[in-house]
């Protein structure tokens, strides 16, 4: 493919085939092709053979894409990089340095000697032929399939151009001895044209091998993000084998081997921490700035980078069913999409080429009807031809896409495709779920409170002391309190558990009972005060009582806590022009309290899977273009109903899988930053298409009024494709909003 008509061709080719439905990115060079729903393939394999035939067909060959994968940097030995760019790059310096002198000839006459046109011919000519035989090449391909495509506009313009010449020289009066011009870009009808044609034929063959040479370069860096996101994971792992540490490639782990990973190492692939206790950056993964403590028991991720401790994984996911590899995926498939306004580009530059060709033989014949020479109509022909080339449509989204994405991937965002940056302009109402998206998920003390002569400091010791033999989460949640405050925890005795209801031990000699306080009454006889538990009750917390030798000595009050940053993202969210919407299964009084600490008026508590559903699809009944939160199993029909549905990357697969957006750190900040990054990346599509289309509208009649030197057309023709790359590329540059 040389050019977005050359995708088109291909993708229509494909969709001819019966049952199937692709895409074809001219940027990535790939075709995405899928059966299409309720048709005679729906849900059977797709044959290779018959697609890569159907490419054929269109006049193009295709190969089946081997993913990469990320266990593919485990590879001892490296094959030396190849330099892809190297042919383009020596045919542009060769052209360009036979052009300068055809140049500057043609355009000072103090330069113009006697005979020079000779010389101009014999420098031009290698430029003119072996210069633009790329698009000479392709032209003749298409040509043979009565086609046409952006290349064949500019080989016939340059052919035009050089053909010209040649007749000038050998058959008018231009090979004539002290024959001077001088060169204009703007030209003026009633002059006539140049006698000779070769530096538009040289200079526009140089700017267009420029502007295909930089459009190379800058699609290559669009795809570095990916790259630099697959190339994370690590080469090779040292595994425990009978006790003993054997250095293996990462592509030989299987599930439930253990390797060590030492300070400053990359963790091989997904697993749980077995033994030891560090801190793991994430940041090259998740974006997250501070890395994260682990434990025993702890998830870690492959290719985030152990900067603590020793520790010891047991491997959990290998190979391609890593998160690594997940998010190498997701990305590649947003990358192969198009948005429904680049659809529409495509359409365009379909039939654009053949309407060009009719404009510059108008304009041609034109010229000559009103009684002009044959030198003026040429040259508005052939500049209405170069200037035409709508090479830049093609690369308008899918080089924005390219970097959007890959700058996403950077930041632990991962946007789906195309579509859902159009849907992230329209939406007006964001849905949260609460327990995991705006809330930790975790339980945690919030109030420590003593009855009257009691020293809270001392009742806080013996609970933690007689919580630590529970694994129970309300215990550990006191325990960890405890130590946070520094409490001298000491060691309980006797320790038993009593499911759903509490705890008994004794600590230095005290006989100690924690738990509910219906239960205290029932199996304990120890009152409790009624109104003390259901205050804390309402508010949505979970108060547990502390007795102390048949006495109550207190009540601690546990609660699911705001996560740091949901105070900021919600201010953020509204600043966004989104209205916030608490959703959630716990009771009312929970959903109120953290409503109130956020600031949301739109409160929906005891809410049911099925119901969080129907509140989306009520919302967007009522007119709202919804965007949907969550992390959860329970929330995966929501997310797949919102017009956006947006996963936090700490929750489940199913949630992720149903969603558009994904977060992979679970900060709600970086919600905030998705939708920044999405709106962003779409108005650099819509930028780079009304450049691409503007720039031919306004230039087209320009040439066909004989206003524009082809020159000037070609030069203009090959940076309009460069500035739509560059403005992309200025996507790399996003960055989240201050914490």
């Amino acid at each position: 493919m040389t050019c977005a008509s050359c995708a088109n061709r291909i993708e229509r080719s494909l969709n001819k085939v019966p049952g199937v439905e692709a895409t074809v990115n001219y940027a990535t060079e790939k075709a995405s092709v899928r059966a299409a729903e309720g048709g005679p393939l729906d849900g059977a394999p797709l044959d290779a053979e018959v697609l890569i035939a159907a490419v054929q067909k269109a006049g193009y060959g295709a190969a089946v894409a081997v993913p990469r994968e990320v266990s593919a940097a485990s590879t001892a030995l490296a094959a030396p990089p190849v330099d892809e760019l190297a042919p383009l790059r020596q045919r542009l310096i060769i052209s360009a340095v036979l052009t300068v002198p055809v140049l500057l000839m043609s355009m000072i006459p103090a330069l113009q000697f006697t005979n020079w046109q000779w010389l101009a011919l014999t420098l031009a000519s290698p430029v003119a032929v072996w210069g633009a035989w790329p698009f000479h090449r392709v032209a003749l391909h298409n040509a043979r399939r009565l086609i046409a495509s952006m290349d064949t506009l500019i080989s016939v313009g340059v052919s035009a151009a050089y053909l010209w010449s040649l007749y000038a020289l050998f058959v008018g009066e231009a090979g004539m001895p002290g024959m001077t011009m001088t060169l204009q870009l703007l030209g003026r009808p009633e002059e006539g044209a140049h006698e000779i044609y070769l530096e538009v034929a040289a200079a526009v063959t140089v700017f267009i091998l420029l502007g295909r040479y930089l459009e190379a370069r800058a699609k290559r860096s669009s795809r570095e993000a990916l790259d630099a996101l697959l190339d994370l994971a690590a080469r090779d792992a040292s595994v425990l084998r009978d006790g003993v540490e054997v250095r293996v490639p990462v592509g030989q782990l299987q599930l439930n081997d253990r390797f060590v990973v030492r300070p400053g190492e990359t963790i091989a692939t997904d697993g749980v921490v077995i033994d030891g206790t560090s801190s793991v950056d994430n940041s090259l993964l998740t974006g997250e700035s501070l890395p994260v403590d682990v434990e025993p028991d702890s998830r870690v991720v492959g290719g985030t980078i152990n900067v603590g401790g020793r520790l010891v994984v047991e491997t959990s996911r290998v190979g391609a069913d890593t998160e690594l590899a997940r998010l190498g995926r997701l990305v590649e498939e947003a990358q192969t999409g198009k948005a429904d306004v680049q659809r529409l580009a495509d359409r365009v530059s379909g039939v654009f080429v053949p309407i060009v060709f009719v404009l510059a033989l108008l304009t041609l014949l034109g010229w000559i009807l009103l009684g002009n020479s044959v030198e003026i109509g040429f040259t508005a022909a052939v500049a209405t031809l170069i200037i035409a080339c709508p090479c830049a449509l093609g690369l308008a989204t899918p080089t924005a896409l390219l970097v959007g994405t890959g700058r996403g991937s950077q930041l632990g965002i991962l946007i789906r495709g195309p579509q859902v940056l159009e849907r992230t302009r329209r939406i007006d109402t964001i849905v949260l779920d609460k327990t995991g998206t705006v809330t930790t998920g975790q339980m945690a003390v919030t109030a420590v409170i003593p009855v009257a002569g009691v020293d809270g400091d001392r009742m806080l010791a013996l609970a933690a002391a007689a919580e630590d033999g529970s694994e129970h989460p309300l215990a550990r949640a006191v325990v960890d309190h405890a130590r946070s405050v520094g409490v001298d925890v000491p060691v309980a005795g006797s320790f038993e558990s009593h499911a759903g209801a509490g705890v008994t031990a004794v600590v230095e000699g005290h006989a100690l009972a924690i738990g509910r306080a219906s239960w205290l009454h029932e199996a304990w006889a120890i009152e409790v005060d009624a109104a003390l538990i259901v205050t804390h009750e309402d508010a949505g917390a979970t108060p547990i009582v502390v007795a102390i030798d048949g006495a109550v000595a207190g009540v601690i009050v546990l609660a699911d806590t705001l996560k740091p940053s949901s105070a900021l993202a919600l201010s953020r969210l509204r600043a966004l022009g989104l209205d916030p919407v608490l959703l959630t299964g716990d009771n009312a009084g929970a959903a109120r309290t953290v409503g109130r600490a956020l600031g949301i008026d739109d409160v929906r508590a005891g809410v049911t899977p099925a119901g969080k559903l129907d509140v989306i699809r009520q919302l967007q009944a009522d007119g709202h273009v919804v965007a949907m939160v969550g992390d959860g199993v329970n929330d995966a029909a929501a997310l797949a109903a919102a017009d956006l549905g947006i996963a936090m990357g700490g929750g489940t697969d199913a949630a992720m899988a149903a969603s558009d957006l994904t977060v992979v750190s679970g900060d709600l900040l970086v919600v905030v930053d998705a939708i920044r990054l999405a709106r962003r990346t779409l108005r650099t599509i819509i930028g780079n298409l009304f450049w691409a289309f503007g720039y031919n509208v306004a230039a087209i009649p320009i040439a066909m009024l004989g206003l524009l030197n082809p020159l000037l057309a070609g030069l203009a023709m090959a940076f309009s494709s460069v500035f739509v790359v560059t403005n992309s590329l200025r996507l790399r540059g996003f960055k989240p909003q201050p914490r």
